[in-house]
């Protein structure tokens, strides 16, 4: 495609936009609160380079001269933006990118070397010992706003002096109140570690530092704790990709294509099962369209023909009593099925689905390892922390995980008090 009617395709959203030469090396990286406008500016900035003299010709006009391709990620809002065009640069180090390099005037964001170290934006004259620092950046304000994207993800404390009790900002959840000893110097300085990350623009490092630590977590059974590092690894994918419509289509295109679907998968099936040592077993299943829960197809299912532990049994049941009837009814089949477990869950449930006539797209997604099966497959597909499409498929899956766990509650507690009927 023609460069410039490739731009004529950027979205009119907030962003950044990486310029790349003929070898896709990356030229330049800017933000922009609209990529399509910021981008064309460029072009009609810069002059025509032929037959003038290079002493005239300003770093636009060689800029423009060298781009033949440009890539662009959406993001929710410019100071987001701001946060993945200095990780950008980071990782990077595209040539255009050196007017701030040397630059006091701009602001930094200063870390200091306290016990609990504060983090702040300055212009400091001399800069403290023990303290670190990151830019320069252009815009005071956006980095300000970009500070507390991140800060709601890892809290940190901004104040000065350090105070004696919690302030406004341990109450709406940006700080964890280090002030009170509500958080130990280790947990504190993990934090700060991973915002170091963020604005070093060290992405993987990261993902595999927060991944690391929830597989410890599960594998203490501290659910909770493990639940609120998954919870960050999203908050971090949704940075760093981009809005959320603009989010779901990547997620389903990535799918699409990595797992060899017929189509862009738009509704998704999930089902899981809950039982303790083979009683009162239940299974679950729940239903994603265009990414987002469509809880008026969520259905429950008492296991009615299997006794004891058989977890391929059970999974055998609620498939083939979810798709008979879709097919009396004859009703639109998903897209795609996704089954939580591993190889053994899958075969059952393709068996099943061979029997029934019902042709569907169908995975499966193992806890473990996060490792996905496909039939006919004999190795798993492995995808990256942070792609868009496994989190798409994690999502989808915790959510048949806890609908499953809220019935099998809530049947204990019917056959605690003596109420068998459901």
């Amino acid at each position: 495609m023609n460069i410039r009617n490739k731009i004529k395709t950027l979205p009119l959203t907030s962003g950044v936009y990486l310029m790349k030469d003929t070898s896709r090396k990356v030229l330049y990286v800017g933000k922009a609160v609209s990529l399509r406008k910021r981008v064309q500016s460029y072009f009609r900035e810069a002059a025509p380079a032929r037959g003038r003299s290079s002493r005239t010709l300003s770093k636009t006009d060689w800029l423009v001269s060298e781009i033949q391709d440009i890539d662009y990620i959406s993001t929710h809002s410019e100071a987001e933006a701001l946060i993945l065009e200095a990780s950008l640069i980071k990782q990077y180090k595209p040539k255009y990118n050196v007017e701030l390099r040397d630059d006091k005037s701009y602001p930094l964001i200063e870390i200091t070397g306290e016990e609990f170290p504060r983090i702040s934006v300055a212009r400091p004259r001399i800069k403290k010992k023990n303290a670190k620092y990151y830019g320069p950046y252009v815009n005071a304000k956006l980095i300000r706003e970009a500070l507390t994207i991140i800060r709601k993800i890892f809290h940190f404390r901004t104040c000065d002096p350090f105070p004696h009790k919690e302030c406004l900002d341990y109450h709406i959840g940006l700080c964890d109140a280090p002030c009170i000893r509500n958080i130990s110097k280790e947990e504190y300085a993990k934090n700060i570690r991973h915002v170091c990350l963020i604005l070093e623009g060290k992405k993987d490092e990261l993902y595999n530092n927060l991944k690391k630590e929830m597989e410890e977590l599960v594998r203490a059974q501290r659910f909770e704790e493990a639940a609120k590092i998954r919870d960050q690894i999203r908050a971090i994918g949704s940075l760093y990709s981009g809005t959320k419509d603009i989010n779901y289509y990547k997620e389903a295109e990535q799918l699409e294509r990595l797992l060899g679907l017929p189509k862009r998968p738009e509704r998704i099936e999930a089902f899981d099962i809950s039982n303790i040592m083979g009683h009162q077993a239940v299974g679950s299943l729940v239903s994603f369209l265009n990414g987002k829960p469509d809880k008026n197809n969520y259905r429950r299912f008492r296991i009615k023909t299997v006794e004891g532990i058989d977890d391929f049994k059970m999974i055998a049941e609620i498939v083939r009593r979810r798709y008979q009837r879709l097919k009396k009814e004859g009703l639109l089949y998903p897209d795609l099925i996704v089954i939580d477990g591993g190889k053994g869950q899958l075969a059952a449930a393709v068996e099943e689905l061979e029997k029934i006539g019902a042709d569907i797209p169908i995975i499966s997604l193992a806890k473990q390892q996060e490792e996905i099966f496909l039939p006919k497959k004999k190795n798993p597909v492995k995808l990256p922390l942070d792609s868009l499409g496994l989190q798409l498929l994690q999502r989808i899956r915790d959510e048949a995980h806890r609908f499953a766990i809220s019935y099998h509650r809530k049947l204990r507690v019917k056959h605690a008090l003596g109420k068998e009927s459901v």
